[in-house]
């Protein structure tokens, strides 16, 4: 079945709609600028975001419409890119203390693009500017400090 994406996208309007009222509701926290509220209200204005995105068609110019493109890879072993998140979420418990957010994130962001099918310099700079951001948007919004590790930011 599929759906299209006017439904789909309304469908993530509703659920950042939900989320960010959800974290609303949340109770603020004496003395600190940014509470519990922050995240989830984050994530619901983002996801209301996208969703009107998709919904409108903005970027289904990027989808593959033509039928000469090579098929996916297949095979015996295909089936276990699957293991491939959870695998990654495993590296960053155990390398993020020693390594450092940024190291670990870059590496990460690498692999999973490289495994979604991403071209190299795409998944090199993804690998460059995502972690930056991420960190720029725990440290400097919610200030949830992150591993330093051995490249710590500069911020």
């Amino acid at each position: 079945m599929q759906l299209s994406d006017r439904i789909t996208g309304g469908m993530l309007v509703a659920l950042g709609a939900a989320s960010a009222w959800s974290g609303s509701l949340l109770p603020a926290v004496p003395g600190q600028d940014v509470g519990p509220a922050a995240f989830p209200m984050i994530i619901g204005f983002g996801l209301m975001g996208c969703g009107a995105l998709i919904a409108i068609g903005i970027g289904r110019s990027f989808e593959v419409d033509d039928l000469d493109e090579p098929a996916p890879k297949t095979g015996p072993l295909s089936g276990l890119r699957v293991l491939i998140p959870p695998a990654l979420l495993l590296f960053y418990a155990l390398a993020a203390d020693t390594l450092g957010f940024l190291p670990t994130a870059a590496i990460m962001v690498l692999l999973g693009a490289k495994a979604l099918g991403a071209k190299w310099p795409l998944a090199i700079s993804m690998a460059i500017i995502g972690p930056v951001l991420v960190h720029l948007a725990f440290y400097k919004l919610l200030r949830v400090p992150l591993p330093p590790g051995l490249l710590p930011a500069p911020w």
